[in-house]
């Protein structure tokens, strides 16, 4: 396999797959997929990096890219790569002040924007970023502000690169660019303190690939991928150019919440998730199986333990199941195991990462059960993504796979997970402080995260940091019980509050519309969602189900009391990052009257 530079990835892969469609994006006034080739898409990148020399972009300069995904979020990339620049993406969510942290920490000239949303927050913080000189706008809906005399738009800027006026400097620079050249800065999201902009350079993009060519050799350029988390982030980030390297057709998905009329349209092989989007899937054929009733209600059953035996029992452990059952699960696989799969959109699935969060046990049984490849997986931004991730055979349920092959582990002081490695971040963009806090000076970089390593696998146990202390003196891990507690259907969010209080509490966002049907069910009247959630029936369902959930916990880490919110969390209150992990410090400060009130006696 060849491992080219990314200043020219795009165009080496032009020359060997031309007019093979390289991406695909949804057109939402047709509702149409508009495809890109190979061919075009190397055309756009040269035509972008020729248009960033002519608005005066520098080698190693930081350009910003505001930007729900979109194809041009691809096409700047590559352009910027080819300059030897840096690009740095700011979450589509984010807030005008977190923008504008970014633009002045990294000291941003040009910043590329994407919708609406994306330039009125830019806007409003232009005149607090004194780097700043233009914004350059994706959408050409957009509405400028009357203010407004320095912004472009992709189109009018993408002009200035026609007829690649500035091709031989453009060739310079990319003859110039070295693997020890800094290709991203990603700020983390920070659930405490000030984000950090984590620098990952073109070498460590070049040992991922590498990496995980020995471990996906699967993975092939006849796949097509579903670009759905966002691009900001390293998990999709990283993939998304892996595809680019492996030549995967990768579609893009712009709207976050389209996802399930997206993912019926394209039938991907391939898509990057997070646990949620499983949970989901599992919380929906737990309704489906809840309302059927005699024969289907017991194939049902019977296909998800059949399927539990074929692929946990044997083929996970390298054995060949018994004929029988092998019989049955063909069947399955041809009636219920296919129907769900067309039901969701990924009949056609080759094997589907997912990480950024913990996987419940039982959410991953399920989906091994019913013929779905989910390859369980570990990672930082720090790690440039992939630290461990299930291998086909011999994976364990509950761990989050096998290291990768040439990143070194180990466990050090308090179990903190410790990684050494090629793919590892050099440290923290102008912050020498948290670099050397973070990485030792034997080359460990400390992850905050604690675990074990058995049988060559990696189990996680609990976020170092987040670990609380009652006033008991015990020990709690609140994101073990969150874990747990949130595959139930009728949880959407929960946050446990324990740190110096006396027992375990929790604030739990309900699925409002499973509650309503609850509700209607029982004959409940009631006023509105505050009052509902306060009813003794609603009360005790929750109760009963949470009791049930926590039940291998020790008692002191068993949830005592908690209280159902009638709004969920939300990123506009702090509550959450553009990751939507849970800043636990200000969901305390916002909600410390209900929290007081559960502690009161």
């Amino acid at each position: 396999m060849t491992y080219h530079h990314l200043s020219v990835l795009v165009h080496r892969q032009a020359e060997k797959y031309g007019d093979k469609i390289a991406l695909k994006y949804r057109d939402y006034e047709t509702a149409q997929w508009i495809p890109v080739s190979w061919k075009e898409f190397s055309l756009t990148v040269r035509q972008t990096a020729n248009a960033m020399v002519a608005l005066g972009i520098e080698p190693q300069e930081n350009i910003g890219i505001f930007s729900q995904n979109k194809p041009e979020c691809l096409f700047t990339d590559f352009g910027a790569f080819a300059n030897r620049a840096v690009t740095i993406p700011l979450y589509a969510t984010s807030s005008p002040a977190q923008a504008q942290y970014i633009i002045n920490d990294a000291q941003i000239r040009y910043l590329f924007v994407g919708e609406q949303f994306q330039y009125d927050a830019a806007f409003s913080v232009f005149g607090f970023c004194h780097s700043l000189q233009q914004l350059i706008i994706f959408d050409r809906a957009v509405v400028k502000d009357p203010r407004d005399m320095t912004s472009v738009y992709f189109d009018e800027f993408m002009a200035m690169g026609e007829g690649l006026p500035h091709d031989a400097v453009v060739g310079q620079r990319t003859s110039a660019a070295s693997d020890d050249d800094l290709a991203n800065i990603l700020y983390t999201s920070g659930t405490t303190g000030e984000p950090k902009g984590v620098m990952l350079h073109h070498f460590n993009y070049r040992e991922a690939f590498r990496i995980h060519d020995i471990r996906l050799p699967f993975m092939t350029d006849r796949d097509v991928s579903m670009n759905f988390l966002p691009l900001t982030h390293v998990f999709e980030k990283a993939w998304t150019y892996l595809c680019i390297h492996r030549g995967v057709q990768v579609c893009v998905n712009l709207r976050p919440q389209d996802i399930q009329t997206t993912i019926k349209e394209i039938r991907p092989t391939l898509m990057c998730s997070v646990p949620r989007f499983w949970e989901k899937v599992y919380a929906g054929v737990q309704e489906k199986i809840a309302r059927e009733t005699g024969l289907r209600k017991a194939m049902m059953l019977d296909a998800i333990k059949v399927g539990k035996a074929h692929n946990i029992g044997y083929l996970r452990l390298g054995k060949k199941p018994p004929m029988m059952l092998h019989l049955k699960y063909k069947f399955y696989e041809k009636t219920i195991y296919a129907l769900l799969k067309r039901t969701i959109g990924i009949e056609n699935g080759n094997f589907f990462p997912t990480a950024g969060a913990a996987v419940p046990d039982e959410i991953c049984e399920f989906v091994h059960s019913v013929g779905i490849n989910m390859v369980v997986g570990y990672g930082l931004t720090e790690s440039m993504a992939t630290v461990s991730c299930f291998l086909n055979e011999g994976y364990e349920i509950g761990s989050v796979g096998t290291v990768m092959p040439d990143v070194e582990v180990k466990i050090g002081e308090n179990n903190e997970i410790l990684l050494r490695g090629k793919t590892i971040t050099t440290g923290y963009y102008k912050k020498p402080e948290a670099t050397a806090a973070a990485i030792d000076g034997d080359g460990w970089f400390h992850t905050g995260d604690a675990g074990y390593l058995k049988d060559g696998q990696l189990y996680l146990t609990e976020r170092i940091k987040d670990l609380f202390k009652t006033s008991n003196g015990k020990y709690i891990s609140p994101q073990a019980l969150e874990t747990k507690l949130a595959i139930d259907r009728y949880i959407d969010q929960i946050a446990v509050i324990a740190d110096e209080r006396k027992f375990v509490s929790a604030l739990i966002v309900p699925v409002y519309g499973f509650v309503e049907d609850y509700a209607k069910e029982k004959g409940i009247a009631y006023g509105n969602m505050d009052e509902l959630l306060q009813h003794p029936k609603i009360q005790a369902l929750f109760r009963a189900r949470i009791d049930t959930l926590q039940q291998q916990f020790a008692h002191y880490e068993q949830v005592k009391r908690f209280t159902l919110l009638p709004e969920p969390f939300s990123m506009e209150r702090g509550e959450l990052t553009n990751t939507l992990k849970l800043k636990r410090s200000v969901v305390a400060k916002n909600y410390k009257g209900l929290i007081d009130r559960m502690y009161e006696e």
